[in-house]
């Protein structure tokens, strides 16, 4: 973190994941492993990998589970003095299994949870002060309507700061029907200046298929938009042109959590003034690493380690994770 705040702030629900062994269904598995998870804990994490300064705001509860969520958080150097301990709520929990040829089993335990409690109140513009960049995706405001207003502060905050504001509507279908999706997370979809969805997500939110939505959400005050395709491709369009990038052929172990690798390589390309194309090339690159690991978290390089990847590709090689 530099000294006049941190590079990069997100705002999330971070749970404990418990991870079943590879391979085994949720119902017949009998060891687990523990980590943590949660789309913008996941971002903070792959980009204080890659160097840059993170600040992660949320609320744990005051329980065994928060506490390695702050712990985890930490040993990352991502900082977490801005996060709430809530001592009336239980931090959220998730269990799935792992399989890398079928669909991934997740259950969530998030009814209640310290998370749903956030409020606008609790944003404190200070948190914000010196930041570049400020990601959100569309799970925190369907947490909760409190949390919903939170998230809509803390766009006012970013705006306030001169901050951009980055968007990944990471729609699950848990939280809600595409109805609740389109009026919650809709709005936040047009005040980014950065998006970056999934086609479906953008037809889910906007009525409108995906091409056709991004140069919408262009001519509204969007800068650029990433949308990731169903083959894994990703395409980014701006107002001076598109870009494409294809996914690379890698072995995957577990391929949950590599959306959120491919918007932390994205974005600290573009925080470190690279251009579109080589954003995308860079996300593409970090999520090939993501899903040679287990778990959300365990593939997400170093920038050592994604330029090592990345010299392999330009030499026709494997982004092997090393």
């Amino acid at each position: 973190m530099v000294a006049n705040g941190p590079e990069v702030v997100t705002c999330g629900e971070a749970m404990l994941l418990l991870l079943a062994e590879p391979g085994v269904p949720l119902d017949r598995a009998m060891h687990f492993r523990r980590s943590v998870a949660g789309a913008e804990s996941n971002v903070a994490v792959g980009l204080a990998r890659l160097g840059h300064g993170v600040r992660w705001l949320g609320r744990v509860g005051a329980d065994p589970a928060g506490e390695a969520v702050l712990r985890e958080l930490r040993a990352d150097c991502v900082d977490v003095a801005h996060a709430i301990v809530d001592d009336h709520a239980p931090t959220g929990l998730l269990m799935r299994d792992s399989h890398a040829y079928r669909a991934i089993d997740v259950q969530y335990y998030r009814m209640g949870s310290a998370a749903s409690r956030l409020t606008p109140e609790q944003i404190r513009p200070e948190a914000l002060h010196g930041t570049r960049l400020l990601h959100l995706s569309g799970i925190t405001p369907m947490l909760s309507p409190t949390a919903a207003a939170a998230s809509r502060r803390l766009v006012e905050l970013a705006r306030e700061a001169g901050a951009r504001v980055s968007f990944d509507p990471n729609v699950r279908h848990k939280l809600g029907g595409a109805a609740q999706w389109a009026q919650t997370a809709g709005p936040l979809l047009r005040d980014a200046d950065i998006v970056l969805a999934g086609e479906d997500e953008l037809e889910l939110l906007t009525a409108q298929p995906a091409d056709e939505a991004a140069r919408e959400l262009l001519r509204g005050g969007a800068d650029e938009v990433v949308i990731k395709r169903a083959d894994h491709s990703s395409t980014v369009l701006t107002a001076d042109g598109s870009w494409d990038q294809l996914p690379h052929a890698v072995p995957v172990v577990d391929p949950i959590g590599a959306g959120d690798g491919f918007t932390a390589g994205y974005l600290s390309a573009r925080l470190r003034g690279l251009h579109e194309d080589q954003a995308l090339a860079e996300a593409a690159c970090v999520a090939a690493l993501v899903v040679q690991a287990a778990t959300d978290t365990d593939g997400l390089p170093t920038a050592a380690a994604r330029d090592r990847a990345l010299a392999e590709l330009s030499k026709g090689g494997d982004p092997a994770y090393r």
